[in-house]
C-alpha cells in the first residue's frame, strides 16, 4: 500500500509587481490543496528549486520572450524532485524528475514536461545548474553563439555565478589562450583563479572595469560573455579585437533599475572592428542537450570542471535566496533546498 498523499503544501505567489528591487511584501507563501495526479500526470515532492536572474523580468507586466508571472498564482521555475504518485506511463513512485514547477513543495506535472534524472550520475541539485539550464546556457552561448575557437582570449562578467563560472572553465578546457573573469568580491576573484583556473580575474568594485580589463588582457579579447551589461559591456567593446564576438546572456546590473539605463557610449567601435553582438536564450539550443550532457558529465568525472552551489534551506527562505542572488551573494548556482 502506498503512503498517504499530503493534503496541502506551501507555494510562493507573486502578489504585487516590484518597482525596482523586489520587496518581501511583493510575495506571499500560501497553503494550497494537494490532490492525486490526473491521467498523464505525476505528483512530485520538490527537493530543490532554482532562483534565477531571468525571473526578475517575469515579475514585470511587460511583453517579453516569456510571459510574466500572474498575480496571486504560484510562480514557476526549474525544480527537481521525487515522484510520490504517478498516473503516467514510464514514471514510477521514487523516480527523480526535473520539471518547471518550482517555488512550491508539491507539483502536479504533466508527464511530457518531466524529465527523469539520474541521482547516481550527479547530485540532484546539479540538474538545476551545471547539468541543467545554466550549464546549457554557458555551453550554447560559448560554443554556438560566440563561435569560440581554440586560441581565443575570453572575458566573462559575473564570472563566479552559475553561468559565468562554467563559461570560463569550458573555454579553458577547449584551449582558450587566456580566460579573464570579473566578480564582485575579492573572495570570488580568488576562487576564479585558484579553483576554476581563470588566468586572471578582478573585482569590478575596485576600479573602472575598462582599466582593470586592459591590465588583465593586454592583447585584447576575442570573446566576451556578458552576464552584467552596463559598464562591463562598454569596457568589453573597447577590449574586443577585430572580428570579436560577444554573447549577451544577461544584464543583471540593470534588472532593478527604475529608469531607462544608457547603452554603451562606444558602439561605433562595432563597425571598424566588425564585432558581432548576439543574444542567447537557452530554449533555442535544446538540440545541443545530448552533446552537452555527454561533455559536461565527462568533464565532471575527470575533475576538469568543478562547480559551486549556494543552498538556502527551507521554502520559507525562497525570497531571501532570490534577492540574495540578485545582489550577488551566491557563489555558483543559487538553490532553495526542501530536502531537510
Amino acid at each position: 500500500m502506498s503512503a498517504a498523499l499530503p493534503t496541502t503544501g506551501r507555494e510562493w505567489h507573486l502578489v504585487a509587481r516590484p518597482h525596482g528591487w523586489p520587496e518581501a511584501t511583493d510575495f506571499a507563501l500560501r497553503e494550497a490543496p494537494v490532490t492525486a495526479p490526473g491521467e498523464g500526470r505525476v505528483l512530485v515532492r520538490n527537493l530543490h528549486f532554482s532562483v534565477d536572474p531571468y525571473m526578475r523580468g517575469r515579475m514585470n507586466d511587460v511583453k517579453s520572450y516569456t510571459p510574466p508571472f500572474k498575480l496571486d498564482e504560484p510562480m514557476v521555475g526549474g525544480a527537481v524532485g521525487e515522484v510520490i504518485a504517478s498516473e503516467a506511463e514510464g514514471f514510477a513512485v521514487g523516480d527523480h524528475v526535473l520539471h518547471g514547477l518550482g517555488w512550491r513543495e508539491y507539483a502536479s506535472v504533466p508527464a511530457q514536461h518531466a524529465v527523469k534524472v539520474d541521482a547516481s550520475l550527479a547530485p540532484l541539485s546539479a540538474y538545476l545548474g551545471v547539468l541543467g539550464m545554466t550549464g546549457l546556457t554557458a555551453y550554447a552561448g560559448l560554443f554556438e553563439v560566440a563561435s569560440f575557437k581554440e586560441g581565443d582570449a575570453v572575458f566573462v562578467s559575473g564570472a563566479a555565478g552559475a553561468v559565468g563560472s562554467q563559461v570560463g572553465q569550458m573555454a579553458r578546457i577547449k584551449g582558450a589562450s587566456r580566460v579573464i573573469g570579473s566578480a564582485g568580491s575579492d573572495e570570488k576573484v580568488k576562487l576564479l583563479v585558484e579553483k576554476y583556473g581563470f588566468d586572471a580575474a578582478f573585482n569590478y568594485k575596485n576600479g573602472p572595469v575598462r582599466e582593470q580589463l586592459a591590465e588583465a588582457a593586454p592583447d585584447g579579447i576575442d570573446v566576451y560573455f556578458d552576464n552584467v551589461g552596463g559598464e562591463h559591456l562598454e569596457a568589453a567593446i573597447s577590449a574586443l579585437n577585430v572580428h570579436g564576438r560577444a554573447t549577451i546572456c544577461g544584464m543583471i546590473a540593470q534588472y532593478n533599475a527604475t529608469e531607462p539605463t544608457p547603452g554603451p557610449r562606444n558602439l561605433a567601435l562595432v563597425i571598424g572592428k566588425r564585432l558581432r553582438l548576439q543574444g542567447v536564450l537557452v530554449g533555442d539550443h535544446s538540440d545541443l542537450q545530448p552533446q552537452f550532457v555527454k561533455d559536461v558529465a565527462g568533464w565532471l568525472a575527470s575533475g576538469e570542471l568543478s562547480y559551486d552551489e549556494t543552498k538556502v534551506q527551507g521554502i520559507e527562505r525562497a525570497y531571501d535566496a532570490f534577492v540574495g542572488m540578485l545582489r550577488g551573494e551566491n557563489t555558483g548556482k543559487m538553490i532553495v533546498s526542501l530536502d531537510a
